[in-house]
């Protein structure tokens, strides 16, 4: 921007020095200002393009100044996203079906949320104490969850009904917050197991906690972080929505390119908690960017994987409530404007 505004200057001051009289350049308009937005995620790896965007400018590319905001949990998130405290929230898929449907925790009820892009498949991994040595280990044990209705809890009890235990029959489950509170309750031994992401399941399998499972495995499609927003919000600033997602985008493609790797993991662990190791990050690496699992390129959602989504609430949910079809709790117009559909 500035480069270009001294070009229009130098172009202005040679126009005038011709025969006749020197005429002022018109001053250059100033640059616009940086639009304040507010994003509430979970802390975590998979925040891995939102920092790429900072620190590589793509917000301040698209005039966006964003303001992250970690949560400890998922009613926290959500509460202050239906109220306006916050413009986006980087949540799970399940999140916005169950605050539009009336079956959060929160005590507030979301009727006007919407996913409007996608970010990853959850990266989601049952991960268990090391005396835990397969499912049926966990008979008669407590697992945690963030919020029972809601987040990543019912992936968790699907995975473990397939290997033939059922809730409260089998084990049980308390509340132990976000990821980060679930990784440190586990780390403590709180708990026998629960639902972690990367890079969390890497740093516990590195202290001799075992993986059990891989939900993208186990399940197939699976929509898991999207960018969640408030309907009447995103119609009354449409150009900031697809804005984001187009710096969003940009980072992950950034990240997608080999030759970043090494600032990749700089970035990576400048946001990561100082015990996080360059190894962890590394292997961080090869578990978000370049392995089997990936963030989502053009942070497309993926329309198979909330269906998924879907069928797992109406399996788990409150009994009782019909859904929608997964078409109506995401809106793509945002990101068409970007990417146009085929």
């Amino acid at each position: 921007m500035f480069r270009w505004m001294c070009s229009l200057f130098v172009i202005g001051a040679l126009s005038g020095c011709g025969s006749g009289p020197l005429t002022p350049p018109s001053p250059a308009a100033p640059p616009a200002a940086a639009v304040p937005l507010k994003v509430i995620v979970f802390p975590g790896g998979f925040n891995w393009p939102l920092w790429v965007a900072q620190d590589k400018g793509y917000f301040s590319r698209e005039r966006l100044s964003v303001a992250i905001t970690p949560t400890p949990n998922s009613t926290f998130q959500m509460k202050g996203l239906i109220q306006g405290d916050f413009d986006i929230a980087m949540t799970a898929m399940d999140n916005v079906i169950a605050y539009r449907e009336g079956q959060g925790e929160a005590g507030v009820d979301g009727p006007d949320l919407v996913a409007v892009m996608g970010a990853d498949t959850g990266f989601l991994r049952v991960v268990a104490s090391p005396d835990v040595r397969s499912y049926a280990d966990l008979r008669g044990k407590t697992l945690s969850v963030d919020a029972l209705s809601t987040g990543y809890a019912f992936v968790l009890l699907e995975m473990l009904e397939r290997n033939g235990l059922v809730l409260d029959r089998d084990y049980k489950t308390e509340r132990a917050g976000g990821v980060m509170q679930r990784y440190q309750a586990l780390m403590e031994r709180k708990h026998a197991a629960t639902m972690l992401v990367a890079p969390f399941d890497i740093m516990a399998q590195a202290q001799g906690f075992p993986t059990l499972g891989n939900a993208s495995v186990a399940l197939g499609h699976y929509q898991g972080v999207v960018a969640a927003v408030r309907q009447g919000w995103a119609r009354a600033n449409a150009q900031q929505v697809s804005s984001y997602i187009r710096a969003y985008a940009a980072a992950i493609d950034w990240l997608a390119d080999p030759r970043n790797k090494d600032d990749a993991i700089r970035i990576f662990l400048a946001n990561m908690p100082a015990q996080t190791t360059l190894q962890a990050a590394q292997t961080a690496y090869t578990a978000l960017v370049s392995g089997r699992e990936t963030f989502q390129r053009q942070a497309r959602i993926d329309t198979a994987g909330v269906d998924t989504v879907v069928r797992l609430r109406a399996k788990f949910g409150r009994a009782g409530v019909k859904l929608r079809e997964g078409a109506q709790y995401y809106d793509m117009t945002y990101h068409r404007v970007i990417f146009p559909t085929p």
